[in-house]
């Protein structure tokens, strides 16, 4: 039974850019929140609980039946059912169909076969940043357009095309665009994807072309379908991991023990990047389930209807779980973080990610190794609003520093 007397607004405020809100980690492992929209759910902190909900078909992520916890006016906007080829929005056997058809594209196999043009779009934009130096925006130079070159180059979209996806996705995360705004979004993507079918219709292309072509290919899916997958793939493949490459490289920069450790050591590079997922996890509001039918979980019943917002953040902080949670260790031997989630929904394009965020660091600090903060840590733009958490600009400069500025925390 809902109890809306013991229900609190979620908790978003963070005391620094690195960690979660302090109110929400204060919370239980399962706790009741009040939504925008007037329902009441949960919302889950804990590592058992949060794993276990993940990987329970009991819950939904049918996006007709989640409620909104931020942002008021998308919160009032009840969603309806997911179009053909949102597949993050179905169960199973829907969601099973789009995964088996999709799997091997983001498999070990293919990113080996994508680690080259991951290594020479990074050295390319790390060529650019050196020409035009010595400061940068590392958002724009470099966190956006490596992901976004390589998501494109796996589907097939031409390279030309990628502001396009940038700044519709941008759009699409963030809590506080209203619906028109995010409509013409996601608008301005399916066009795109709609494009690259018609050229592919046409002969202008073949089945090298990448994971759009050989979906085609299969004449199995609708261009409906294809456009919508084209879509969930552009928007997911390349702004999560920008995120993570600027706010890993930010901690990074004001954490010098641990950039030293890394730099040392080339071996750290694998386990770093698991420990930056671990210690940033910035999905932080969209990750959300709905029962189908009453579950009992954490000591907690679970209403058919109600709605759980799976605070990755702070569960990934779980001292049960992490010993020390709060400190940054790139060589913690870091296993089971739900960063990518957990379960059927679990992350896709993990493995790409996890290439990228490696490669991309390791070149950026071996072509920069005084790299450092242009303006104070507590300057740089944070995206609190976003569903996908992180850094809207990340000013950066090289060379000979001032003898007079730090940008330690």
């Amino acid at each position: 039974m809902s109890d809306g007397r013991k229900a609190q607004p979620l908790e978003t405020d963070r005391p620094t850019p690195f960690d979660p809100p302090v109110k929400l980690r204060e919370r239980a492992p399962l706790s009741r929140l009040a939504y925008p929209d007037g329902h009441i759910g949960w919302v889950a902190t804990g590592y058992g609980v949060t794993r276990a909900i993940l990987a329970d078909p009991r819950f939904s992520t049918r996006r007709e039946l989640l409620h909104q916890p931020v942002g008021r006016e998308r919160a009032q906007q009840r969603p309806t059912p997911a179009p053909p080829g949102i597949f993050p929005h179905m169960d199973p056997p829907e969601h099973t169909r789009y995964r088996r058809l999709l799997g091997h594209h983001f498999g070990p196999r293919r990113v080996a076969e994508l680690t080259p043009a991951i290594r020479r779009y990074t050295a390319e934009a790390l060529d650019a940043m050196a020409d035009s130096g010595p400061t940068a925006d590392l958002v724009t130079s470099f966190a956006m357009p490596v992901p976004a070159l390589v998501i494109c180059e796996l589907l097939g979209v031409p390279p030309q095309d990628r502001h396009v996806v940038q700044a519709a996705t941008a759009v699409m995360n963030d809590l506080d665009s209203t619906p028109e705004q995010t409509a013409d979004a996601v608008g301005s993507i399916i066009g795109t994807i709609r494009g690259l079918l018609a050229r592919l219709r046409a002969g202008a292309g073949s089945s090298d072309d990448g994971l759009l072509a050989h979906a085609m290919a299969t004449g199995d899916l609708s261009d409906d379908e294809l456009a919508n997958l084209g879509m969930v793939l552009l928007a997911t493949g390349h702004l999560p991991t920008s995120s993570m490459l600027a706010l890993g490289t930010f901690v990074l920069l004001t954490d010098p023990a641990q950039r030293a450790r890394l730099a040392a050591d080339p071996e750290l590079a694998e386990p770093a990047v698991e420990e930056l997922l671990r210690y940033l996890s910035i999905l932080q509001f969209d990750v959300r389930r709905t029962a189908l039918v009453d579950v009992e979980i954490g000591g907690q019943v679970i209403a058919t209807g109600e709605t759980v917002v799976l605070a990755l953040p702070v569960a990934n902080r779980d001292p049960d779980r992490f010993p020390d949670p709060d400190t940054l260790d790139v060589g913690r031997p870091v296993t089971g973080h739900l960063a990518f989630g957990h379960g059927i929904h679990q992350c896709l394009g993990q493995h790409l990610a996890r290439t990228e965020l490696r490669i991309a660091l390791t070149a950026l600090f071996d072509r920069f190794p005084d790299l450092r903060l242009a303006v104070p840590a507590a300057e740089v733009p944070t995206r609190d609003r976003m569903a996908v958490y992180g850094v809207d600009r990340l000013p950066v400069t090289w060379g000979a520093a001032p003898a007079d500025r730090t940008t330690e925390r």
